[in-house]
């Protein structure tokens, strides 16, 4: 996967407080949060922690896109993001 040799260059350059390594951990987890939910489709509070990371990533990424384009499209490519909507 592409992906897990992204976290582990992210985790040695940066540490686990980066933006990147947030959204990439966010990521993460809501694709486990989607699969789960695909088998328990009742499980509303997994509904709930979802949409709780969901604006958190978007959040991180508005934060990213604002503070340096270059790496906030970096991000988005590697991990297969769509952009998010400019109000």
């Amino acid at each position: 996967m592409v992906k897990n040799s992204f976290i582990s260059v992210s985790s040695q350059e940066k540490g686990g407080g980066s933006v990147e390594f947030q959204v990439f951990s966010f990521t993460n987890k809501i694709q486990r949060l989607t699969s789960h939910l695909k088998l328990h489709k009742k499980d509303y509070l997994s509904q709930r922690g979802l949409r709780k990371i969901l604006g958190k990533r978007q959040r991180l990424l508005a934060y990213l896109s604002k503070k340096n384009r270059v790496r906030y499209k970096e991000l988005i490519s590697k991990l297969g993001i769509r952009e998010t909507k400019t109000r």
